[in-house]
């Protein structure tokens, strides 16, 4: 089983910047990529970033060039440093893990609140 926590959410103003962590833990194996999703109240949890085994990386058009996701294999970690942070921004931020067996593993969640 993997346990997936998310922290570094938080309340920041428009324009500001925030740090987002994902730590994994348990039976880690066969990591087919780790993603971040956003869910904001009334609407559909979105993609945000992902990235795979290779260490190539994939964004939502809403947040190229603004948000970066990135991993330390080492520690079992993945981040989403994001930048010029927007109200329309404000969600619920989860991490995502898949694996080549077809296993889905989500954290917990952490909140974004950006105020204008």
């Amino acid at each position: 089983q993997v346990q997936l926590v998310e922290s570094g959410g938080g309340l920041v103003q428009a324009g500001g910047s925030l740090r987002l962590s994902c730590a994994a833990s348990g039976i880690i194996a066969s990591i087919r990529a780790m993603g971040w999703y956003r869910q904001a109240p009334g609407k559909q949890r979105e993609l945000v970033a992902t990235i795979n085994s290779r260490g190539s990386t994939t964004y939502a058009d809403s947040v190229k060039g603004r948000f970066t996701i990135s991993r330390d294999i080492t520690k079992n970690m993945v981040y989403l440093q994001m930048n010029s942070l927007s109200p329309e921004d404000t969600a619920v931020y989860y991490c995502k893990q898949s694996n080549w067996f077809g296993n889905e593993y989500w954290g917990q969640g952490t909140q974004v609140t950006v105020a204008s």
